[in-house]
């Protein structure tokens, strides 16, 4: 195990973690390697190039802006997104960037940074990944001071082609007192030490960071959703890229909120429709850029947050020791997918995006209704084997039609697969390993133009209006 709870759970900003928080991190981490080098003075102009999905759907993802962002030395998880609008028109206005935020530069866009949309793959590189972009930085002369490709491979998370391994990872499996590889690890291990899966993941956190850090950080978390949840159901107005898709998760907020002030709350399916509510404001959060978190991605970012709320609120008895059970199964099950397939709608479809969060939070709610290990393993495979194959087509290049609805669908579908395990008394014939296997292999025969790039499915099919 190499992956932390907390390289899963990352707070950031919308509307994309590969398109637009994994650009970002890279373009940061470019120009901070020019300045460790001592070349940060000498450069005049710095060339940033986008390929395969990055390049096709780059400006509806808002990766141009990611890229001058972190240029200029902005991070995601600390910016605060009202100032995003400005700072980049700044950079836009004056064509002059400020390299890691002191160093000015010439940067014009057309000439510097260049989307090679009928190129999937940067040319020469040992990675191939669908989410590739090359820097290049150059002195007053136009000599060459040093180039480094990277990918953002989902989630937020990013590989260096010179360096084939994943930038900064916070866990490293020597560090663990469980390191497992898969589920079948995992559920071997808590049962030698007759261990919850939750309580495999806290210790392997603790082995990071003190006990009280990790909870003080799943706290946060939790408290960063729950802030993105009420802004979603409290902000109306149309969603930014021209789409003129309307924010809908107030209005459902309020017609729930007067059936319920009119003695209408007997519908005992009413909880969904507000999972519903839950996961579609955050997605409609994201999708306007404001303050998420990668759950593991930004385009599921809803879908862990609405099942959460849906225990918090609708479960007799929840309590705050049933959340901290609730995020830290969620990220084991979420450790295996990243680590043993993808968490990337680039490289695998939405499968990888909504359908890892649906396993995830199915997974995380049984823990939090105290189930069994078994029952864990159960949910998690149920959510994921009713989300295979879905492709990532997202209209215009923006992460809403489908993305926003999807969240709310792939939030009850892990409600539902929750309690069909819990429900189960025989055991079953699907792992959770091979479906993940499953996901994967689907992912990768998945023609590249149903992965992110709105070349085919919805995207082709559908005027953008």
């Amino acid at each position: 195990m190499k992956t932390s709870l907390f390289d899963l759970y990352k707070i950031g900003i919308g509307p994309s973690s590969s398109h637009t928080m994994g650009p970002m991190r890279a373009s940061r981490r470019f120009a901070q390697s020019l300045d460790e080098a001592g070349l940060l003075g000498q450069v005049e102009t710095v060339r940033a190039e986008l390929y395969g999905s990055l390049a096709l759907t780059g400006l509806g993802h808002g990766t141009d802006r990611a890229v001058l962002l972190g240029l200029s030395g902005e991070e995601a998880a600390s910016i605060d997104p009202a100032t995003i609008g400005p700072k980049v028109a700044a950079i836009r206005g004056s064509g002059t960037l400020p390299l890691l935020g002191r160093h000015p530069i010439r940067f014009a866009e057309p000439q510097d940074l260049l989307f090679h949309r009928d190129q999937m793959f940067p040319p020469g590189a040992k990675t191939q990944h669908p989410n590739g972009v090359r820097f290049s930085a150059f002195d007053a002369s136009g000599n060459l001071l040093a180039t480094e490709t990277y990918f953002s491979i989902g989630g937020g998370f990013i590989r260096s082609d010179s360096e084939a391994s994943e930038a900064a990872p916070i866990a490293t499996q020597a560090a663990q007192p469980y390191p497992f590889r898969n589920a079948a690890d995992l559920l071997r291990m808590a049962s030698e030490d007759h261990l919850a899966i939750w309580q495999v993941m806290l210790a392997n956190e603790c082995a990071l960071r003190p006990e009280a850090e990790v909870r003080a950080g799943i706290a946060q978390i939790w408290e960063v959703m729950q802030g993105c949840m009420d802004r979603g159901m409290a902000t109306e107005g149309i969603l930014p890229g021209g789409l003129n898709v309307r924010r809908r998760a107030p209005r459902l907020a309020e017609r729930l909120r007067e059936k319920e002030s009119q003695g209408k709350a007997s519908d005992p399916l009413a909880p969904l429709d507000w999972v519903t509510v839950y996961a579609m404001a955050v997605n409609e959060e994201n999708a306007a850029g404001g303050r998420v978190v990668t759950a593991p991605t930004n385009g599921a970012a809803g879908v862990i947050p609405a099942t959460a709320r849906y225990y918090q609120t609708f479960i007799e008895g929840a309590n705050d020791d049933g959340i901290l059970r609730y995020f830290l199964t969620s990220a084991a099950i979420g450790v295996l997918y990243k680590e043993n397939a993808s968490i990337s709608g680039a490289e695998v479809g939405c499968q990888g995006e909504v359908g890892v969060a649906c396993s995830m939070a199915a997974g995380g709610l049984a823990a939090a209704l105290d189930a069994t290990n078994g029952q864990i393993e159960h949910a998690a495979e149920i959510a994921m084997e009713h989300n295979l194959g879905m492709t990532c087509d997202p209209i215009g290049g923006l992460v809403q039609i489908p993305c926003i609805e999807r969240n709310a669908m792939g939030s009850v579908k892990a409600v539902h697969a929750c309690r069909i395990a819990m429900n189960e008394t025989e055991a079953h014939k699907v792992s959770l390993d091979q479906v993940i296997h499953t996901m994967y292999q689907t992912g990768l025969d998945m023609q590249s133009r149903y992965k992110e790039t709105s070349l085919a499915g919805l995207a082709l099919n559908i005027i953008e209006c």
